[in-house]
């Protein structure tokens, strides 16, 4: 009998994880598992691309598409009790900044907040007992309380050690899961780094990804806004803190004033405060008409395609899903030093890794633009080498053995 398995996600915006779980479900073969599949808001770009002929989507539930929205909108419609438990979330993670004495990026505020809420939430498929529950974006208590399933994993997809969490708080919430699925060792590794007894309850398995459908999905579509001439560097990503996007026009600047013919567009969404900060940058350094803020595309991939050198320039990642991306598109890669680069690219083999400061990668950034010979033996590279890996499915179909 096949296994039931059921996979939780907030919702379906432009991002590395929902593109991670874009691919998974890309690859889900209907023959060997029933996969239902509970989208708490049913919004974002990628939600027209879920394979309805593999898998099920299971309708909303109004409480759940309130779990991101405004506070306003939850009074508005009624949903008091949420929106309660959302302000005491808030005021917790408040009360907690005093802990993160590092100055991490906090990511504890979805955690509270989380907490909080799942009391407030009606149960999914009350019905049903899955032989498998996975919860593909943090924080889990929503598979660990209001889904039934023999087995319960939830996943990760950062450098643990670049964000601030409450440990003792989430080592609680990370015990109950049946196991925690890695996309990577580096991220395995950092992981454990914070929280070393939950070690033996890793599985990795890798962003799934498939060549073929990128390929086509490259073909669709224009990328007018990219007809200048000179050199087109591109960087797909959230505005937020681990991609650095703010750094981007002094970077561009340098370049710029050790005379390269260079524009640097930006497909991204995410924070409007780190948006305006880049469009501050560009104008402060004088570089406005060069850094290109492309907003949202449902479709990055012809402007993959379209660009000559693609640039990750982050503080950290997890793994990221838009640098192997652009890798399949056989398009030379520079990432910068961040503490999990070397698990992405390997140094002059498939990409370039650059300094994370903004002097040395314009001059990593410059050295790649002028080496032509060794962008073209990474090209070569590139296409002779496999990056998809539809196979680790099949990891997920063994964790739904019961």
């Amino acid at each position: 009998m096949k296994p039931r398995i059921l996979i939780l996600m907030h919702y379906m915006e432009l991002g590395g994880a929902e593109s991670a779980l874009l691919g998974l479900l890309q690859s889900v073969d209907s023959a060997k598992a029933d996969v239902d599949v509970f989208i708490y808001d049913h919004r974002g770009e990628f939600m027209p691309l879920i394979p309805k002929d593999k898998v099920n989507l299971l309708p909303q539930i109004p409480a759940y598409t309130m779990l991101e929205r405004p506070i306003k909108d939850l009074v508005k419609k009624g949903f008091w009790r949420l929106a309660l438990a959302r302000i005491l979330g808030r005021r917790e993670t408040a009360k907690n900044v005093s802990k993160n004495i590092n100055r991490l990026d906090d990511a504890s505020g979805f955690f509270y907040q989380a907490r909080r809420t799942v009391k407030c939430l009606p149960k999914i498929q009350p019905d049903v007992e899955y032989d498998l529950a996975i919860s593909f974006l943090t924080p889990h208590f929503i598979v660990l309380d209001k889904v039934s399933a023999k087995k319960k994993i939830g996943w990760i997809h950062t450098d643990y050690t670049k964000v601030f969490v409450d440990t003792a708080a989430e080592l609680e919430m990370w015990n109950r899961l049946d196991n925690i699925v890695s996309i990577s060792p580096d991220v395995s590794k950092k992981f454990c780094e914070v929280f070393p007894s939950l070690e033996n309850k890793i599985v990795e398995i890798e962003n799934i990804l498939s060549p073929e459908f990128i390929r086509t999905r490259a073909e669709l579509g224009n990328t007018f806004e990219m007809m200048h001439n000179g050199v087109k560097l591109l960087t797909i990503g959230r505005y937020s803190p681990p991609k650095n996007m703010e750094n981007i026009p002094e970077i561009c600047r340098k370049l710029v004033d050790a005379g390269y013919d260079i524009y640097w567009y930006i497909i991204g969404y995410g924070s409007s405060e780190i948006e305006s900060q880049v469009r501050e940058n560009a104008d402060k350094f004088g570089v406005a008409d060069r850094v290109v803020l492309l907003g949202k595309r449902d479709n990055p991939y012809p402007y993959i395609k379209a660009c000559d050198i693609y640039v990750q320039p982050s503080r950290y990642e997890g793994k990221s899903i838009t640098v192997r991306e652009a890798q399949i598109l056989c398009k030379p890669v520079l990432i910068t030093n961040y503490p999990t680069a070397k698990s992405q690219v390997q140094n002059d083999f498939d990409g370039v890794i650059a300094p994370l400061d903004n002097e040395n990668c314009a001059k990593a950034l410059a050295e790649f633009i002028n080496d032509k010979d060794q962008q073209r033996k990474i090209v070569e590279y590139l296409a002779t080498h496999d990056y998809g890996n539809t196979s680790e499915i099949e990891k997920i179909y063994k964790l739904a053995e019961v």
